[in-house]
């Protein structure tokens, strides 16, 4: 098992134990998803009021991270209350791109803000990125193929936008968002090519 595949496990392990209470009340995962992409709509529009304040990256990352974590938190309720429905992972993978687009958006639009063009190329790379990630996971698994590998799944674009966050008075924003444009083309070019390489060996 991968360091990747093991922290995977341990922590769905841990969110489905903390999940057993709150399965017992009228508390639904479809709930959760919602206030998580709440929070990070709120996360985002903190951040784009950046220039009154360094504080709004600091504040604007813990709505991110907070609302990221009940958008994991969800799954861990569906599967710990046996309220697992089609339309729950359906809205669940959706709002998920919902509130991760609205972060970079709000960064892209401060980078704008500031003129820094390298950086909103960045921003808009990311986004792009970001977005063909789960995207190719799906068609993946359309065809049958395990589609999860590769270096950026979502557990990593939060923590690299977080740190970038709460680093962004210091100028690490823009580096942190280059690293998660680079991550997340890496991780699509090799989910192509994972999906090439089962698809050969399949047909051989």
């Amino acid at each position: 098992m991968s360091l990747k595949e093991a922290y995977t496990v341990g922590a769905r392990a841990v969110a489905s134990r903390s999940m057993t209470g709150l399965a017992r009340t009228r508390v639904t995962p479809n709930m959760l998803t919602a206030a998580g992409v709440t929070l990070c709509a709120v996360g985002a529009v903190l951040v784009y009021l950046e220039y009154r304040s360094d504080w709004f990256y600091f504040f604007g990352g813990l709505a991110f991270v907070v609302g990221s974590i009940l958008d994991i938190l969800d799954g861990a309720l569906a599967r710990a209350g046996g309220k697992q429905t089609p339309f729950g992972g359906f809205l669940d993978s959706t709002l998920d791109r919902v509130g991760e687009g609205l972060m970079l958006g709000a960064i892209a639009l401060v980078f704008m803000r500031d003129g820094e063009e390298l950086a909103l190329a960045l921003a808009v790379a990311a986004i792009g990125g970001s977005f063909l990630v789960p995207y190719a996971r799906a068609k993946a698994e359309g065809l049958g193929v395990k589609g999860d590998v590769g270096i950026g799944s979502r557990a990593e674009r939060v923590a690299v936008i977080s740190i970038g966050l709460a680093l962004a008075p210091w100028g690490v924003l823009p580096w942190a968002i280059g690293l998660l444009a680079l991550t997340a083309w890496i991780t699509v070019l090799q989910r192509i090519l994972h999906v090439r390489r089962e698809l050969r060996a399949r047909s051989a």
